[in-house]
């Protein structure tokens, strides 16, 4: 995925500003893909350019509005239907857990309890989300699959963590160099 089709599915659903996108990236798309006011304005411009947003409208501070064009649709809908997802994800938390030999058991515990409490906030922040009232439409349904899918992976990270922590207080590794 990229920028640029996550900022083109935002926009099919509505015109929207930058101040706007960044709020709908924050709430939602930032679980999957989080992006920062630097990347999200750039990238606008970049569309406006290759005609696949426009923009409609003008506000306070300079604000624009922008909206998505047949030719934004005709491109989401292409890397929808004819691409192959990027499946390998870049995660530090995960990349750290390779590198935990080289702390002492305490420490490496520590780390992993660490990424146990993230994971479990993350996992009631979905509940939370799931528990607010949703539209009856396709892209809600499509919003309630993903929160799905993301509550389903932070509880089986958190059941790895449990197991990652059990691991690393045992005698056994104590035991090993």
């Amino acid at each position: 995925m990229s920028l640029r089709h996550a900022l083109l599915g935002s926009l099919a659903d509505e015109p929207r500003n930058g101040y706007a996108l960044l709020k709908h990236f924050e709430q939602s798309l930032g679980y999957a893909w989080p992006a920062s006011h630097s990347q999200i304005y750039p990238e606008l411009a970049r569309l406006v350019d290759e005609g696949l947003i426009e923009q409609t409208g003008a506000g306070a501070r300079n604000s624009k509005t922008y909206a998505l064009t047949d030719a934004g649709l005709d491109e989401i809908r292409r890397w929808l239907e004819s691409t192959t997802p990027e499946r390998r994800v870049r995660n530090d938390a995960t990349l750290r857990t390779f590198f935990l030999w080289l702390l002492e058991p305490e420490e490496a515990v520590q780390q992993l309890e660490r990424e146990r409490d993230y994971s479990a906030a993350t996992l009631a922040e979905f509940r939370r989300i799931s528990d607010e009232p949703t539209g009856a439409n396709r892209k809600a349904l499509t919003y309630r699959i993903a929160l799905e899918g993301g509550i389903r992976a932070t509880e089986s990270r958190i059941e790895w963590l449990d197991w990652a922590i059990e691991q690393v207080r045992s005698p056994k590794w104590r035991s090993l160099e």
